[in-house]
């Protein structure tokens, strides 16, 4: 299990590592994450990467890159979809392809669910994976997120609907 890592906003200087990161795990990622395709080119990471600061100020999204203890970079996780009116957002993850099984995800996991909570008014995070999508399940439960049950044709990847695996985290609640 992988102790050191840290969550951090992106800035826009990560867009070369977001790249390099997202090339080397297309194919494990492809299935779940369809912006992660062959052909994603450095200037989208640059541009994903430069709108990160602004959202996140807006407090739109929060965008982090997630490092082990050197600063390698491994992968990123956010909040998005914010509903400011019930108070919950969708939390996403993803790890490049050779830092996977030290348990960086769930590790992210904690540490973004502990920035909502103590920082923002968010009560609730989800985390909504593909049926399919084992690994990316098995973090979610490591992190403490509790499975609240299978929502039909919940996600479009694709060109078809999928069923998904609904998580939670919950403000106060083990």
């Amino acid at each position: 299990m992988l102790k050191d890592i840290t969550i951090r906003p992106y800035r826009t200087e990560d867009a070369n590592d977001l790249y390099e990161a997202a090339r080397e795990s297309v194919s494990e990622l492809l299935p779940w994450m369809p912006w992660c395709y062959p052909g994603y080119s450095r200037s989208e990471a640059e541009d994903w990467a430069s709108s990160r600061e602004r959202l996140f100020s807006e407090g739109s999204e929060y965008d982090f890159a997630i490092l082990d203890s050197t600063g390698r970079f491994l992968g990123g996780c956010g909040l998005n979809q914010i509903n400011r009116v019930h108070l919950f957002a969708n939390l996403g993850y993803w790890v490049r392809t050779s830092a996977t099984g030290h348990g960086v995800a769930g590790a992210a996991v904690q540490k973004l669910a502990a920035f909502a909570f103590a920082d923002t008014q968010l009560i609730r995070l989800e985390i909504i994976c593909a049926i399919e999508n084992t690994r990316s399940q098995r973090a979610a439960a490591k992190a403490g997120a509790i499975r609240e049950g299978v929502l039909r044709n919940r996600l479009w990847l694709h060109g078809q609907s999928h069923d998904a695996v609904m998580y939670a985290l919950v403000k106060g609640k083990g």
